[in-house]
């Protein structure tokens, strides 16, 4: 079978005779790159956002979390159940599963289950990189993987600083924050207090009310920022 656009998947399975041969099954097929294998949800749970993958296939059966609990977790991604049992099929579907293959599973099944991951991909809308703002400088067209974060300008507080990644800044003209909030992916980026949006990507440490990024001021100390109380439920649901 050839996929008609490379893809990249995680495995997890407990029982690691069945995940050696799901990755030797994968790694058969054209175009799928498989990023890692787990044989446990923990450590899946540790590592996933670091990573780059399309889509996950999981056992159902392991200790302490199962495959729905890992699934639910992985929201937004494509799921293929594998499993020795046919009882939970009907559950699998209920949350969504792209599809759900009994062990032991053939090079064939496989490849029907990354054909429907691949319709289930490319019928997803295509989410924008960027938006157009009204800044100091004019119209601009701003990627929002540049941007570190967002607070409200000194001067006007109907205007926001944006904080790129290259250490320049941008005065977003005439914005609230409820409208960015509509604009930017909701994935990346979360509202920490009255005065700031912070992109995920530059959380370093975090406890009940500060959140230490990855950025550096001009003593090559880490910038820090204040977890609002009014915010706190949503930051930490975010990053549990």
């Amino acid at each position: 079978m050839l996929i008609d656009r490379n893809l990249k998947c995680i495995l997890l399975d407990d029982e690691i005779p069945s995940l050696r041969f799901l990755k030797m099954l994968c790694e058969q097929i054209p175009g799928l790159e498989v990023i890692k294998a787990f044989n446990d949800p923990n450590a899946l749970l540790k590592e996933y956002k670091e990573l780059s993958f399309d889509f996950c296939i999981l056992d159902i059966e392991m200790p302490a979390f199962n495959g729905f609990d890992i699934a639910l977790e992985l929201k937004g991604y494509p799921i293929v159940f594998s499993t020795a049992y046919k009882q939970y099929a009907s559950d699998a579907f209920d949350i969504n599963a792209v599809d759900y293959m009994r062990k032991p599973i053939s090079l064939q099944r496989l490849e029907q289950a990354i054909f429907k991951v691949e319709q289930a991909l490319n019928s997803q809308p295509e989410i924008s990189a960027f938006a157009q703002f009204n800044t100091n400088k004019g119209k601009a067209i701003l990627y929002f993987d540049q941007i570190s974060y967002i607070k409200i300008a000194e001067v006007d507080s109907r205007d926001k600083t944006v904080f790129l990644t290259d250490g320049s800044t941008l005065l977003l003209k005439n914005i609230s924050f409820d409208k960015l909030l509509d604009m930017l992916p909701e994935q990346d980026f979360i509202r920490i207090n009255k005065k700031e949006i912070i992109a995920t990507k530059i959380v370093k440490f975090f406890s009940a009310d500060a959140v230490t990024s990855n950025l550096l001021d001009e003593q090559d100390l880490p910038v820090l920022f204040n977890l609002g109380e009014s915010y706190k439920k949503m930051f930490l649901e975010k990053f549990s």
